[in-house]
């Protein structure tokens, strides 16, 4: 008996021991993995900007811009753009990549690839993490209408303000992401901005939703955005 006391006893501690750990790994290790991976992504940014090789029509709607310009193609799992949200603070920025795979999200944000490119027409939609892998979107909640997100391609600034959200939603309700979606509020074509992450906090459940509408533009050149100004 006190054998069999003392097995079980240890294989319950060995169990305990592996929970501990993997819980570690979950909460701890998967971030410090995804912050470095974000970083990495950040500086091929900002290394390609600084070599002026963003080949990026102009501003939607801009003197400069011709009607028949268009951006150059995304790449699957490469990065094209920063967003940032002061709501969920000044220092709150991260890179935006082609696609929404397992390993995209790993490094930052995910553009849904059948959806419309920023600051154009239709409605740009954006995935990213509620928790682990560097929780880009752990204060989702916080969010409300009237915030701001900007993103900036290297080459122009684009301001979106929350009209709508967090919406709580499935994950089958894939209309949240249409051109026009249809519980938005919005009822014509324009140049909206949907972002998601999962809900609930530690589970992937539901969805939480926001929708935006661009408000502004401007080329880097002439500073940051009034948005982004402490």
């Amino acid at each position: 008996m006190r054998v069999i006391v003392r097995t079980v006893s240890e294989l319950c501690i060995t169990i305990g021991t592996l929970i501990v750990l993997f819980v570690a790994y979950v909460l701890f290790w998967t971030g410090v993995k995804a912050d470095s991976a974000m970083d990495r992504q950040v500086d091929r940014l900002q290394e390609r900007w600084s070599k002026g090789t963003v080949k990026q029509s102009p501003a939607p709607g801009s003197p400069a811009a011709p009607a028949n310009t268009k951006p150059g193609p995304y790449k699957d799992g490469e990065p094209f753009a920063l967003m940032y949200i002061p709501r969920l603070g000044f220092t709150w920025n991260k890179p935006v990549l082609e696609g929404t795979k397992v390993n995209t999200l790993k490094k930052g944000l995910g553009h849904y690839a059948n959806t419309a490119r920023l600051g154009r027409k239709g409605n740009f939609a954006v995935a990213g993490h509620r928790r682990t892998y560097g929780d880009p979107f752990k204060d989702f909640p916080k969010l409300r209408a009237g915030d701001a997100v900007v993103l900036t391609d290297g080459v122009t600034w684009f301001t979106y303000r929350i009209d709508k959200g967090p919406y709580k939603t499935l994950p089958t309700d894939i209309e949240v992401i249409d051109p026009v979606p249809r519980k938005s509020g919005y009822t014509r074509p324009g140049r909206y901005l949907t972002l998601t992450t999962c809900e609930p906090e530690w589970g992937h459940s539901h969805r939480l939703i926001v929708w935006a509408h661009l408000d502004a533009t401007q080329p880097v050149e002439e500073g940051k955005p009034e948005a982004l100004r402490r």
